[in-house]
Parts: C-alpha cells; structure tokens; sequence
C-alpha cells in the first residue's frame, strides 16, 4: 500500500536538518560535464534547408553532471569533493575554476590527455531547446587513472559522509569502480548514491540508494510504468535486486515515490508551480537526497528534501541550483498553506 507523505508534518524540522548541511561532507565521482546554452529568437526558417534560423542572444556555460552535483551541494551549504576525469583542455580547465570559484575540492580531478572533457550544447529559442549537440568520449577511463581514482577515493574515507555517483555513461562509472566503492562503503559506513544509467545497472549492487527517473526504472525493469501497479513492481524490483536501503523513483509532474527496505511506500506530490525545463533535475535529487542522509536524515526526511529542491529547478530553464535559504522559505509557504 503507497502511503501519502504529509507535507505539513515535521516542517520545522526539515528546516533545522537544512541548518545543519554545513556539517555534511560528500564525495561527487562520475562524468564530468559542462553544459553551454546558446540563447536566441527565430523568426525565419533558413533558405538553405528547412531548419529554423536562430538570432544569437547570449551564451552561457553552466557545471553540468557530476560537476552540477557539487554546484547543488555547495548552493545548499555543503561540502563536497570532485572526483573524475577532465581532458588537458580549456574546457576542463574551466570546470576546474568553476569548482574553486565555489569553494569547493577539485584534488580528485584527473587531467587526461587521450580525452576530450564533455561539452553539451543547447540551442535555445523562445525558451524551447531547437537542438543539442555533444562532443565527447564514451570510452573507458584508462585502468592506470582508474586505479588513481580509487586510490583518491580510499584516501578521503575519513573525512566523509557519502560517496554520490553521478553516472552519465561517459566511461567513469565501472563495474571495477563500482567495486571498489562497495569496498569503501564497507570499510568505512559511508552512504553510496547513486543518479543511474540502466544499462549499469548490475553494477549498482550493494549500495545504499539510487534515484532513477520513470522512465530510467521502466527500462532497468523492462516494465512500462503507466500507474500505480508498474510502478510498485519497478520500484520493489529494483529494491530486490541490488538489495540497497531505499529508492527514489522520480516521476516528474507527479512527484516521488520512496521505496525503503522494510517494506514501506510513501508517495510525496510535487511542490512545482510550473515546469520549464527537466534539464539537471536529476542532479538536484540526488544532490539533495544525499546531502540530506549524510546530515543525519531520515529516508522520508530526505526525499521530501529533495522532492522541494526539484520543484524550484524546473521551474527554471536551464541547469539550475537551489540555495539552501530558497528552500527553506519554499518548505515554510507550502507548510503555511496547510
């Protein structure tokens, strides 16, 4: 049976935990991107084809992926540490001064030079994304820089919280990795999250909780989730499996669902007013979701957390990050409507 959270229950409570996120320290590993936005109008499909033609606005670079995990954590007055690959280019070099600028670690970024960094590019008209193009490598980091990276990983241990995997299948995230997280988490009592990609999901096994979208869980379960029914059967499947703490399916316009190890459901609805853009959604919750188990909250506490901070980022178009100040005051007009 799916119970349904009472937003009105405890809301003085998520506020103090939020005050209390300053003492939370979380380990950000994956795929490093930055996100560029192209902004423009188009008023003419060009003669040369039938496309729009685009008048260039603006441009703008935002911390995308693993890296807009750190930009979530540290808007919401967190500590987090970087850990990935960048390539010896101006793109990586950029991320790196973006996550200083926020003061945060980059010690566990690795500069490569057989790989580009990510870069995603939108194109975006009348608040509509025409198109996107990415240049990138998906190929597996090289084991020498894997071994790197796991030995940064073992090296933090003690001075963490949470390890948050921020997987984009870009060649970070392996089942060698994945391994050795687990191996941490073990040793050490960490939390591990992880913002998944279903075709890794085998190598999920043994961590504490993950947060696939609707679709994401549909396609792991190869369950197509139309209702409530689909979505029980995906989320306890998906619990089953990796035998992990809790999952957090994200449904977009109808909010969360939190699927915890004793057997529990708890729907929580969406607080968005309006929905511009899903774009690094997913990074929020996880974000959020973590930062609030790593200060001490519960599953329910957290997710609900995390279901508030999604709700402001997609009323915004673009990559978005919530301020800590912003969601409280967000958690206090909800709770002053009840």
């Amino acid at each position: 049976m799916i119970q349904e959270i009472d937003f009105s229950e405890n809301g003085e409570k998520l506020v103090r935990y939020i005050d209390a996120f300053p003492k939370a320290a979380v380990l950000v590993l994956g795929d490093i991107i930055l996100d560029e936005y192209i902004w423009g109008d188009v008023s003419r499909i060009s003669p040369e084809a039938p496309v729009p033609v685009v008048d260039v606005k603006q441009e703008t670079k935002m911390l995308g992926g693993a890296a807009n995990v750190v930009n979530n954590i540290a808007a919401l007055g967190g500590r987090a540490i970087l850990c990935g690959v960048v390539g010896k280019d101006r793109t990586g070099e950029e991320i790196i001064s973006r996550i200083e600028q926020l003061g945060m670690s980059t010690e566990g970024i690795l500069r490569v030079s057989n790989r580009p960094t990510t870069i995603k590019t939108r194109i975006i008209a009348q608040s509509q994304q025409v198109v996107r193009f990415d240049r990138e490598s998906r190929k597996r980091v090289e084991p020498d820089d894997l071994a790197r990276l796991l030995a940064f990983i073992e090296g933090t241990k003690d001075r963490i919280h949470a390890v948050v995997v921020s997987d984009y299948d870009k060649g970070v995230v392996t089942a060698e990795l994945m391994e050795g997280l687990r191996k941490l988490r073990r040793s050490s009592g960490v939390i591990l999250g992880v913002d998944p990609k279903p075709k890794h999901f085998e190598t999920y096994a043994g961590i504490d909780v993950i947060t696939p979208n609707h679709h994401e869980a549909g396609a792991i379960c190869g369950i197509p989730i139309e209702g409530r029914e689909g979505l029980v059967a995906a989320g306890t499947q998906i619990l089953e499996k990796l035998q992990c703490r809790s999952v957090l399916i994200t449904q977009g316009k109808e909010g969360m669902t939190l699927f915890e190890r004793q057997g529990e459901i708890t729907h929580i609805p969406t607080v968005a007013r309006k929905v511009f853009d899903v774009t690094g959604a997913g990074d929020t919750v996880i974000s959020a979701f973590c930062l609030g188990l790593a200060a001490g909250m519960d599953d329910k506490s957290a997710a609900t957390i995390a279901n508030f901070s999604a709700g402001i980022v997609v009323g915004e178009v673009g990559t978005s990050t919530v301020k800590a100040e912003e969601l409280k005051q967000v958690i206090r007009e909800r709770l002053g409507r009840h």
